[in-house]
């Protein structure tokens, strides 16, 4: 495995990581003594679907829930009302 000093961890970072990332894992020493070892994670993002599973009840008409007021904040006002102040 690959020791490279501070300094040239500093100078070359972009590198390394990127080197990291294909599988060449390296070490950064300070004064000559390993610190540090940097490698690539195997899991990357977090998942994010399903986190909250059975932890929230959801309605069986949610998708139609305030449809009709959605419409009307995309579309205007669909039925002339003539108590409405224009």
């Amino acid at each position: 495995m690959k020791t490279v000093n501070m300094h040239e961890a500093k100078t070359h970072l972009s590198k390394l990581v990127e080197q990291a990332l294909q599988g060449q894992p390296f070490v950064i020493a300070k004064a000559g003594k390993p610190l540090v070892q940097v490698t690539m994670i195997e899991a990357v993002s977090p998942q994010r679907t399903g986190f909250l599973k059975g932890q929230v009840d959801i309605p069986a008409d949610f998708d139609e829930m305030a449809a009709g007021e959605t419409k009307t904040l995309f579309e205007g006002e669909t039925e002339t009302d003539p108590g409405a102040q224009r």
